[in-house]
């Protein structure tokens, strides 16, 4: 069954100048977030950008697929903490996302390091949201395997 989520945003004035707020996501989880283009390309002060929410998306995507895999493989981890560093960068053609840079480190009982950093990959891979950036966007793991 597919599932379908939806976010909602008000922009008022132009790019530079205006501003925006994302005033409903289907989860209710967050509401009434401001955004500028200001918080894009130069300093959040306070607001969120696309980039940052893209990351939020690949950091969050990635640590299920990370933990689905570990499961698989017969070690399920006792706990995984990842970050994803977006950028976004004006190119020949235009302002666009050129990389997403996953770290992943990791506390999984009776895991090697090499297949730790095997599985990592393969979660990168295979994550529906890596899935989705993939030949856009430049994707990336650094994984540690920790205690």
């Amino acid at each position: 069954m597919a599932a379908t989520r939806t976010a909602e945003v008000t922009w008022n004035g132009s790019l530079a100048e205006g501003k925006g707020t994302i005033d409903y996501v289907t989860s209710g989880s967050f509401t009434r977030l401001p955004v500028t283009w200001a918080s894009r390309t130069e300093t959040a002060d306070g607001r969120t950008s696309p980039e940052e929410l893209v990351a939020a998306a690949h950091a969050s995507c990635y640590a299920m697929a990370f933990s689905g895999g570990l499961g698989r493989n017969g070690t399920p981890p006792a706990s995984l903490r990842v970050s994803a560093v977006v950028t976004f960068d004006k190119v020949e053609t235009g302002w666009r996302v050129v990389s997403s840079a996953l770290t992943v480190r990791g506390n999984v009982p009776g895991l090697d390091a090499a297949t730790f950093a095997r599985l990592a990959e393969a979660a990168k891979d295979g994550c529906p949201i890596s899935q989705a950036l993939k030949g856009n966007v430049a994707l990336s793991v650094e994984a540690t395997l920790e205690g």
